[in-house]
This record gives C-alpha cells, sequence and structure tokens, in this order.
C-alpha cells in the first residue's frame, strides 16, 4: 500500500499519463498517482468480465470505497484505496469527482453505444474532465480553475477517445455515435474549442497546480490531426511521432502551455 505501488500500475497500464506525471515535481506526482492509478482501476473494472453484471459488480466495490473515504473511513488495505484515502484526508479536496467518474464507467460495463454525441460528450466530460479537475484540486487549485481544468480534461478525453476508436471497434464496441467523417471531424473541433478555452484560463490555475494539465500534452495535436483526416479515425490508430510527442512534452513541463 505505497505511493510507489500507485506508481507502477500507471507506467504499466496508462503509460501517457505516467510520463505526463514523471514531468511534474515530485511533490506533485505524489499527490498524482493515487487519483491516476484510481481512474486506471475504474478503467479496466468494467473490463473484467464479459458478463456485465459481474463487471459491474467490481465496479462496485470501488464506489463503495470511495463513499467510505468520502464518509471519513479508511478503507481495507488496498494498493490503491489507501494511498487515496491518505491523499483525500490530506487535501481536504471532495470525493464527488472521483464518485462521478466511478457512476459514468458503469456504462462500460454494458457495452450499449452512445444514442448521440451529447451523451458521448457527457460520458468524457465525467471520466476525463472529472479526472482533470480532481488532479488540479490535489495540486491546490482554487474554484476559479475549475472550468479550466474540465475543459482541459474534457479536450483530452475526446483525442483519447479518438486514438482509442480503433480498439474499442475491434473489442465489439460502438464507440461513435456517427462514425461518418464529418461527425468525427465535428467532434475533434469540438474537443479544440475546449482545449482553448482552457488555454485561455490557464491563468487561473496557481503555479503549483499546472502539472494537473500535463495530461493534455499531445491534445491539440491529435485533435488537429483528427480534424484533418478524420477517414482514418476508425482503422488505423491516431498517433503523433515519437519525436513530436517528447518534443510536446518537454515544451509543456518547461512552460505550462498545452
Amino acid at each position: 500500500m505505497s505511493l510507489h505501488a500507485c506508481a507502477a500500475l500507471v507506467e504499466t497500464g496508462d503509460p501517457d499519463r505516467f510520463l505526463a506525471a514523471m514531468a511534474a515535481p515530485p511533490a506533485a506526482r505524489a499527490r498524482l498517482w493515487p487519483l491516476y492509478a484510481l481512474n486506471l482501476e475504474l478503467a479496466r473494472a468494467p473490463w473484467a468480465s464479459a458478463e456485465p453484471l459481474v463487471a459491474e459488480m467490481r465496479l462496485q466495490w470501488w464506489v463503495d470505497t470511495l463513499d467510505r473515504i468520502a464518509a471519513g473511513e479508511r478503507p481495507r488495505t488496498h494498493e490503491v484505496a489507501g494511498p487515496l484515502a491518505d491523499l483525500i484526508a490530506e487535501t481536504g479536496q471532495p470525493v464527488a469527482p472521483l464518485q462521478a467518474i466511478a457512476e459514468a464507467r458503469r456504462l462500460d460495463c454494458w457495452g450499449e453505444p452512445f444514442a448521440g454525441t451529447d451523451d458521448l460528450l457527457a460520458y468524457l466530460g465525467d471520466t476525463a474532465g472529472n479526472l482533470m479537475l480532481a488532479a488540479g484540486q490535489a495540486l491546490g487549485a482554487p474554484e476559479a480553475a475549475h472550468t479550466a481544468l474540465q475543459d482541459a480534461g474534457l479536450a483530452t478525453g475526446i483525442a483519447n477517445w479518438l486514438v482509442a476508436v480503433p480498439d474499442l471497434i475491434a473489442r465489439g464496441r460502438a464507440p461513435l455515435p456517427d462514425p461518418g467523417p464529418e461527425a468525427i471531424a465535428a467532434l475533434a473541433r469540438t474537443g479544440l474549442a475546449s482545449l482553448t478555452r482552457a488555454r485561455n484560463a490557464r491563468s487561473a490555475l496557481p503555479a503549483a497546480a499546472i502539472p494537473a494539465l500535463y495530461p493534455a500534452w499531445q491534445t491539440g495535436a491529435l485533435l488537429s490531426r483528427a480534424a484533418a483526416d478524420p477517414g482514418q479515425i476508425t482503422q488505423t490508430p491516431l498517433r503523433l511521432s515519437e519525436f513530436s510527442r517528447r518534443g510536446r512534452l518537454l515544451l509543456t513541463a518547461a512552460t505550462g502551455r498545452i
């Protein structure tokens, strides 16, 4: 039950977010690891079984654990739940954004397609948006910065979702309400607009909270590529070159700009 265990989970299961956290100062990393490890656990839970009810039971364990942490109780020994409870006790941040992520993941247990783009955006806001909000809160972001964090999180969620589309299709899911190129380009432009709002409001974040934005280091480039060439999204994973990825991360860590 340690931060090292949380970091190891993220390194294996969410390497891009691991790199983003490693670009942050050590004190920030210590607060980000439990959140990123929790996010990974919540994302994995719906895939624990092909039976939706069984998968939802695993997710329910996390829902119940978060409820206990919110009530001030110490959860059972667990490599993620323990450090997470310590983080919440230390920062006093609300558990509600994390609970919202867990509840949103119930949709993944059943694998039903999204009825429309608004439903997909709501899901990505509840998951990726709330994760970036919780990260910012852990690093001391004031309430005035919450909208910027959620906007950056939504944009990053859209980008990551478009990256994952071919894999989700291969797993038998229908990740896009409308898989046509025009609809995909429109979704990417929605992400770019959300990212622009976050960039314009970045000054609301204190310097200590800027690392919460680091996972958005690729977001603008990925969304721009998707908007320009949407026809490939369902067939070929959306990627940047390794040189571009590393360079953008270094720039983000040096300037705080996403």
